[in-house]
């Protein structure tokens, strides 16, 4: 490695990617343009920095496959700030396998931190917490096991365990103070903040109160009946039962949830779940067909019983009946939550996040650019989707698998 190259990439390692590119900025072989990838990443310049990368990879020779693997990991890293996830994670899997076999410990790492942090975005957090078990945060430089711990906290946060999630954070800072990199700081800060939003609403008995994500974890675990209107499930300690795929079914029982501990009327439940606005003998009975696949459903957790007038939610044993609901609501809310983090997504991305379709993402999109709630930039292929971050709370609880189904 020339003088050039080992300034370079030293100035790259303390965030400073000018400094970086004043060594290298005029040269073409592939260390250069590999460093030179980086540099314009760390700028913000990620089309360009992949290109660059590319490059790179194609100009090492077959006998340079630790180069070669190094190139593939940060072009990964690139495409995770894109929001590009649907790629597949075998081919950083394999750059990581060769690196560790070349003795670099250290990338091999780095690639799977990187991993970790697509699992999370994409909401696979089994999968996530599996890759975690296996990383030795102790013995890595400051800046990777401020990543690492960075993603340990966001998994713990996701899955509702705050203290742990805090314990994390406090780590990542730690180190991240040790490396010196003002974004990774920055980042982190960010996320110790999180923990003190609100993340969600409780309306109980006619009253609402703004919850903080360890109040959602209390709650959980107090005994309560909770219809979740954030996962669209109902929880009983640590029973559930989800209804994200059962739309008017989740709406009856949030709309019995709500009159808690009174009942609901017929015309009333008929208006929540079919939005009919006069209703007939079909929409009584179809309300008579769906209230019965509710029972059936809630039967461990709950009885729903009929009343002169309609139909009640009598939890099991006599505990409270609570809804949880999200900070913002609406069908758009977990694309808006995705889309909160400041990037810019694209639809397959958002698909992929979501489980949906792309043309359902699609649909979903056109209605809330049309709403003012986000917007899109460039065009066909390079289209992506952006929102303006959301101050005062988090939507931790809107992103995907954010709450353990049990």
């Amino acid at each position: 490695m020339d003088s050039l190259i080992a300034a370079a990439a030293r100035a790259l390692v303390l965030g400073d990617p000018v400094g970086a590119l004043k060594h290298v900025a005029l040269r073409a072989d592939p260390p250069a343009l590999a460093l030179r990838g980086i540099a314009m990443a760390q700028l913000g310049e990620h089309s360009r920095a992949r290109e660059l990368l590319r490059q790179a990879g194609r100009g090492f020779g077959t006998h340079e496959e630790l180069a070669r693997a190094r190139c593939v990991v940060a072009e990964a890293e690139i495409a995770l700030a894109m929001r590009d996830l649907g790629g597949s994670p075998r081919t950083l899997l394999a750059a990581s396998a060769t690196l560790d076999r070349g003795g670099d410990r250290i990338n091999a790492l780095h690639a799977q931190v990187i991993a970790v942090r697509r699992l999370l975005l994409l909401g696979r957090l089994d999968e996530a917490a599996s890759t975690l078990m296996t990383l030795d945060a102790t013995s890595l430089p400051p800046s990777l096991r401020a990543m690492a711990e960075l993603a340990a906290g966001e998994l713990a946060l996701r899955s509702l365990q705050t203290a742990a999630g805090r314990a994390a954070l406090a780590r990542a800072e730690a180190a991240a103070e040790r490396a010196h990199v003002p974004a990774l700081l920055a980042e982190i800060t960010e996320a110790r903040a999180v923990v003190e939003r609100p993340a969600a609403r409780r309306l109980q008995a006619g009253h609402e109160a703004l919850l903080r994500l360890e109040d959602v974890e209390a709650l959980l675990a107090s005994g309560a009946l909770v219809v979740d209107a954030c996962r669209r499930s109902v929880r009983l300690g640590t029973s559930s039962r989800p209804l994200a795929r059962r739309p008017v079914l989740f709406a009856l029982a949030r709309a019995l949830a709500e009159a808690w501990p009174g009942d609901v009327d017929r015309d009333a439940l008929i208006a929540r779940a079919f939005g009919a606005r006069r209703p007939n003998e079909s929409h009584r009975a179809r309300l008579r067909v769906e209230i019965g696949r509710l029972r059936a459903l809630l039967g461990p957790l709950a009885r729903i019983d009929a009343s002169t007038r309609g139909f009640a939610l009598m939890p099991h044993g006599g505990c409270a009946v609570v809804v949880l609901v999200p900070p913002i609501d609406g069908d758009g809310a977990s694309l808006v939550a995705l889309l909160a983090d400041g990037a810019a997504w694209s639809t397959s991305a958002l698909a992929l996040a979501l489980g949906a379709s792309q043309r359902t993402i699609q649909r979903a999109l056109v209605e809330l650019e049309a709403a003012g709630t986000v917007r899109s930039v460039h065009r066909a292929r390079a289209q992506r989707w952006v929102a303006a971050p959301l101050a005062g709370f988090t939507t931790i609880l809107l992103l995907p698998a954010a709450l353990p189904v049990g």
